[in-house]
């Protein structure tokens, strides 16, 4: 599939779990691919390397502008740079929280108002397509146990999301956000690994998604690739569940089915 053929994509967080999956899939689809990550140099072929600190406005800028010039443009960004954090209320100190903010909030902040520019000139030259996709969480609108940082700042995730597409629908920019639910990534195989039973924290959280499994990197990745292509030109202020039902689903137990 060549669906994304001769746009320009900037991945952020694109050197591990969701984040390489986008870049790769974007890539094997068409796209010129920049990764901007604080660890850049592995990164396979034929994606572009871009060290970038998002917490950190002048690494960001710079960032940006070399990608840009190394692509030639940017059509698509994905903002996938993000962080997690354990605990309730009680258990995070302000540091931790004023962390949560500054990359997964203020980060996607920091890189939407660089690659903004560059985004509008997209839009107004053939394809005549440019998107910006954030990649958010279910625990934006469900309550789950031990995430509140985590939560609060994915929730500001959304509604960022929303305002941000009303700002820049006008200007030929979409807008639009993917919402996983838990996904095989290398920062939750560090969770398990903490557990003090993996196995049976990971099965935990496999129930809890109606599949009964947990989401790959890939499927999220699937849903990034199509907000992002000009086949979801009518797309913008969405938020697509890559959940496994978690966010509607209300399953009876086995026994009662």
């Amino acid at each position: 599939m060549t669906d994304l053929k001769g746009l320009k994509a900037v991945v952020t967080g694109g050197a591990s779990g969701i984040g390489l999956a986008t870049a790769r899939l974007l890539a094997e689809r068409g796209a010129d691919v920049a990764v901007l990550d604080l660890r850049p140099e592995s990164l396979p072929g034929p994606l572009r390397g871009h060290r970038a600190d998002v917490a950190d406005d002048a690494s960001v800028r710079a960032a940006v502008e070399a990608a840009a010039e190394d692509l030639g443009g940017i059509d698509v960004l994905v903002n996938n740079a993000g962080i997690g954090a354990v605990g309730t209320v009680e258990d995070n100190g302000d540091d931790e929280w004023r962390r949560l903010w500054e990359v997964n909030v203020l980060g996607i902040v920091r890189v939407s108002r660089a690659a903004l520019p560059h985004l509008r000139r997209a839009a107004q030259t053939p394809p005549h397509s440019a998107a910006i996709v954030n990649t958010c969480s279910i625990a934006a609108t469900a309550g789950l146990p031990q995430r509140a940082a985590y939560s609060a700042s994915k929730g500001a995730v959304l509604s960022l999301t929303l305002a941000m597409a009303a700002d820049h629908v006008t200007e030929g920019v979409r807008v639009n956000c993917v919402t996983p639910g838990t996904v095989d990534t290398p920062w939750v195989g560090r969770l398990l690994g903490q557990a003090a039973d993996p196995e049976a924290e990971r099965a935990a959280l496999n129930a809890r998604q109606p599949t009964g499994r947990l989401v790959t990197p890939g499927e999220v990745a699937a849903a990034i690739a199509y907000l992002a292509s000009p086949e979801a030109g009518a797309v913008t202020g969405t938020a697509l569940a890559v959940d496994g039902g978690m966010h509607g689903l209300r399953l009876r137990s086995p026994e009662r089915r």
